[in-house]
């Protein structure tokens, strides 16, 4: 009985002092936040690139298969900018330090001098880099991608997903810095049975991510905007985000707000009665991060599809599918779908002021993806090389 005693006031003080631990944490980790939304309050006019004399690009060509598309994005963007390029009025600057190998040699995933470099870009374009896995033959680092957003406090991603012929022509507008991904390194475990980790939604930065897509809905003719949350179960931080997306809806009186369940939203995407009126969808973190990739697997899969990172002073364009590194195992890198990042560098033409040329250039895709298809890419040697297909999408626009 003795022994016992000893053992349970050793567990008693054992918790006490993870408890204690836990507490200073936590306590560090929210006024760290609460510093992070007064900046926020300061950070509210955007950049108007039509004003700019010079607009700086910084290209990142990734890991596995980014630096092949990467090559592929330049050649029609270059073709399409090419009196801006001449002009000197648009600069493509390629911004080095930012593969794996180069980010595992630092230590860091997102060396700070590298960071120094891309600040002095207008926007990027970047190809997919990797993020380690337990599993993988690198060091355990974050996101690169998630620091690079954090960092350039990029709030929305913006991911369209266009479906002919089913008549399908949705813009999401995900929340990109807050959520479970914030602190998504910053968890914290408490002792061997207990491990915590946060979400997290704030008032400063619901509001922007729901003005962000309630504004290019008026400015699109848009009369609808879907909200994705699971605020039925998660009270606080999801029901916060609906009741702050139903604020800022106050100001867009023309547009219907309607509400979807993120369980039901994924199960019924693609029924015609479940999505009908569908226009611009607005989610939370985690909940963008899933349906988009949803989304884009509809519209003919992750290589199709390209995501833009608005901040008030940068933006970043993206694929949204990873580095592919079976491809590239097994010597299929060259046979890669450039498309994503293809339409990735046709949406920042249209965000720095050119949205002809991105006009232009949907209307190439649609013809050489969907209409024509006279070179197909399979991913395969059987089909289109990525510079093959590339060539056919030039001679298309050349037209």
């Amino acid at each position: 009985m003795k022994r016992n005693r000893t053992e349970e006031k050793r567990t008693a003080d054992s918790n006490t002092d993870a408890i204690r631990m836990a507490e200073e944490a936590f306590g560090s980790l929210i006024r760290s936040e609460l510093e992070r939304i007064e900046r926020m309050k300061m950070d509210t006019e955007p950049v108007d690139f039509t004003k700019l004399k010079e607009i700086i690009v910084g290209i990142l060509p990734g890991d596995g298969i980014g630096p092949i598309i990467m090559e592929q994005a330049v050649r029609v963007l270059s073709f399409l900018m090419a009196s801006e390029i001449e002009s000197g009025r648009l600069k493509l600057r390629v911004i080095k330090g930012m593969t794996i190998e180069e980010r595992a040699a630092s230590g860091e995933s997102l060396p700070a001098s590298v960071f120094e470099e891309i600040k002095k870009c207008n926007v990027l374009l970047k190809g997919p880099m990797v993020t380690p896995r337990a599993s993988d033959p690198w060091p355990n680092l974050v996101s690169a991608n998630s620091l690079l957003r954090r960092g350039l406090d990029l709030f929305a991603a913006v991911r369209p997903i266009r479906i002919l012929e089913k008549k399908i022509d949705w813009t999401f507008f995900r929340e990109n810095i807050e959520g479970e991904y914030i602190w998504g390194n910053k968890g914290i475990q408490v002792n061997e049975d207990l491990a915590v980790d946060f979400r997290i939604q704030t008032r400063p930065g619901t509001q922007r991510i729901a003005r962000a897509a309630f504004d290019f809905a008026r400015k699109n003719g848009k009369k609808n905007v879907t909200v994705v949350t699971k605020a039925n179960i998660v009270k606080l931080s999801d029901g916060n985000f609906v009741k702050e997306v139903r604020e800022v809806g106050k100001d867009y009186p023309e547009i219907e707000i309607q509400e979807r369940l993120v369980d039901a939203m994924s199960a019924k995407l693609m029924d015609p009665e479940f999505n009908k009126g569908m226009e611009v969808i607005l989610l939370p973190n985690l909940y963008g991060d899933i349906v988009t990739d949803i989304a884009a697997e509809q519209q003919g899969g992750l290589g199709t599809a390209s995501s833009s990172n608005l901040g008030n002073r940068y933006a970043l364009f993206e694929a949204i599918h990873g580095t592919a590194p079976y491809l590239v195992e097994h010597g299929r890198g060259k046979y890669a779908d450039p498309c994503s990042l293809i339409r990735a560098a046709g949406m920042l033409m249209a965000h720095i002021g050119y949205g002809d040329r991105k006009k232009k250039l949907d209307q190439a895709l649609d013809i050489c993806t969907v209409k024509e298809r006279k070179t197909v890419i399979t991913t395969m040697p059987d089909g289109a090389s990525t510079a093959e297909f590339t060539d056919y999408l030039l001679e298309t626009l050349n037209k």
